[in-house]
């Protein structure tokens, strides 16, 4: 039987929350020039890219060009938080399912950013993805330092 896998990774942020949040929803399309070494572009394929539902299809550069394709299938504004499921791409060839949650918050006077990876490796000889966790959030610290710049 499939295992469901968890990985969790948090970074303070010094932009507030709700500016690192807005710009995940609401204004991706910013990502590729925030960070074009890491993300080269960002197509809205079904919805309006912000919604429930959404389907986008990200390229990214993890030593290689790669794509992903994402459905947005949760967003909660009051916490802050956005879940995408890859449904395409390269991640979906070694998982049978692949979700990321970004949630951005205050703890204890600090702004925080969390990524969690719920997954389901096809294969036990699938390595956890460690590197996906690492990549999202050294994204984030870039967008992290243009927001505190904008």
């Amino acid at each position: 039987m499939a295992q469901l896998h968890r990985l969790e990774l948090q970074t303070q942020i010094r932009s507030r929350p709700e500016k690192f949040f807005d710009l995940y929803k609401n204004k991706t399309y910013l990502m590729p020039n925030i960070s074009p070494d890491k993300l080269q572009s960002i197509r809205v394929l079904e919805g309006d890219g912000k919604s429930l539902g959404s389907v986008r299809l990200w390229t990214y550069v993890m030593g290689i060009p790669v794509i992903a394709k994402d459905k947005i299938v949760a967003v909660d504004e009051v916490n802050k938080s956005i879940t995408f499921e890859l449904i395409g791409g390269e991640v979906t060839k070694y998982f049978n399912s692949f979700k990321a949650t970004l949630e951005a918050t205050t703890e204890d006077n600090k702004n925080i950013i969390k990524w969690s990876l719920e997954y389901e490796k096809m294969s036990e000889s699938v390595p956890n993805p460690h590197s996906h966790l690492e990549f999202l959030v050294t994204m984030s610290k870039e967008i992290d330092t243009y927001l505190i710049k904008a």
